[in-house]
């Protein structure tokens, strides 16, 4: 990708952004491809923390601190710790981003003439790029990565009058000071066209991480002589792993030469091995967290790639960053979820799909991989190298928003 810098003097950005590295997130991609481009970019962030809420080693909790990271100026705030022990704890830690993010913007704000928000988690880490356009006439972008009102009900908050109410005006606020509005999704654009009607609204998908090499990569040892399902990603109550394990439950009963792998590591890991413990689930292995550079290895092992959420309208909107990882791999998919991305694997052919609340269809699908032949499996992967390549190139859509961020007049 090659891009001319026209304004010299105007080229500056401020990303906003709960997570960045060393944190694994695709915005540590795009700002290092906008700095490689001539641009300057800087960072307001928290102390990195996830996804073991406790600050990286190498790393100090400080109210305020600078850094530099491949050219990339990096401001830093405070970050509350305890988010994984509760909801109090984590709806705490985002006001306290929003809130600390909001004092250095006021601080560092009139520098930069446009603020770019990259919108993965809480909606409240718009806070400060609004307060830094109303008052420097700066440009506000954000990158919606996850949809607001509808994500905080599906990780169980009530629909109370007054919440709803709140969540409402708030989230229209954000968006119509909004210059443009990228989304990761399409169903996104729809929920958000009520709050703002006269959005601009751009379809931007997340790529698969830039530093997922599967070039002379070798199958992890762990992982062979068997046939391997695996999930990859965080553990949450959302990812609806307690129907996955049920389902491949009755599955090994039947064949006890397949496996199904857990890596990763959230807030319901410790309820899952509890169900494995008790319900004695056999071949059921959790590995843990493990650094993205090794992923590649784990995939090649593996010989089907599952992904799942919780049967909640919003996810059936949504498509994982894990979903574009996958797609490298050229391994089937098993995609427990409704909406997009079912029709996305069913419509090109990548996999086979099943109910998430239906634990006999999801033991069903399980059953289907392992009757399916070989070559059948492997054609799956040449249609992902066609989705990759129409729907998620990185060099296209890091042009796109280059484009309209940076190169189109106002």
């Amino acid at each position: 990708m090659s891009i001319m810098v026209r304004d010299e003097k105007n080229n500056n950005v401020l990303i906003i952004t709960e997570r960045f590295y060393p944190e694994e997130f695709g915005i540590n991609d795009l700002a290092q491809a906008w700095q490689a481009e001539g641009y300057k970019v800087a960072i307001l962030t928290q102390a990195p923390s996830y996804p073991f809420d406790k600050v990286y080693e190498g790393y100090k909790n400080k109210l305020f601190q600078r850094e530099t990271w491949q050219g990339i100026k990096i401001y830093r705030v405070f970050s509350l710790m305890g988010y994984k022990k509760g909801v109090l704890l984590k709806v705490l830690n985002y006001l306290c981003f929003a809130f600390f993010a909001s004092l250095v913007s006021l601080y560092i704000g009139r520098k930069y003439k446009r603020v770019f928000v990259y919108h993965i988690g809480p909606l409240t880490q718009a806070i400060p790029a609004i307060l830094i356009k109303k008052i420097f006439g700066s440009k506000f972008f954000i990158w919606t990565l996850d949809i607001w009102p509808d994500t905080v009900y599906a990780y169980g908050f009530k629909r109370k009058a007054f919440l709803r109410k709140l969540l409402d005006l708030f989230v229209k606020i954000v968006y119509k000071n909004c210059k443009i509005i990228f989304i990761s999704c399409k169903g996104f654009k729809q929920k958000i066209l009520k709050y703002a009607p006269n959005a601009r609204i751009i379809f931007s998908p997340q790529w698969p991480p830039d530093n997922l090499n599967f070039d002379s990569v070798k199958p992890c040892e762990l992982l062979k002589g068997d046939f391997n399902f695996t999930f990859a990603g965080n553990i949450g109550k959302v990812q609806n792993l307690e129907n996955v394990i049920r389902g491949f439950a009755f599955a090994v009963k039947s064949n006890n030469q397949i496996k199904l792998n857990i890596i990763g590591d959230g807030s319901n890991s410790n309820t899952l091995k509890n169900i494995v413990k008790k319900e004695n689930v056999a071949n059921v292995y959790f590995w843990g967290r493990r650094p993205l550079k090794e992923m590649p290895a784990w995939f090649e092992g593996s010989d089907v790639l599952i992904i799942s959420l919780i049967d909640e309208p919003i996810f059936s909107l949504t498509i994982p960053a894990k979903f574009q990882a996958y797609l490298v791999s050229g391994k089937p998919i098993y995609c427990v979820m409704k909406g997009e991305v079912a029709d996305l694997v069913k419509n090109n052919k990548i996999g086979f799909v099943a109910q998430p609340n239906n634990i006999n269809d999801i033991k069903a699908g399980f059953k289907k991989f392992l009757s399916t032949p070989k070559q059948e499996l492997q054609a799956f992967g040449s249609n992902m190298n066609l989705l990759l390549n129409n729907e998620y190139d990185r060099n296209k859509i890091i042009q796109q928003m280059t484009e309209q961020i940076f190169l189109k007049p106002d």
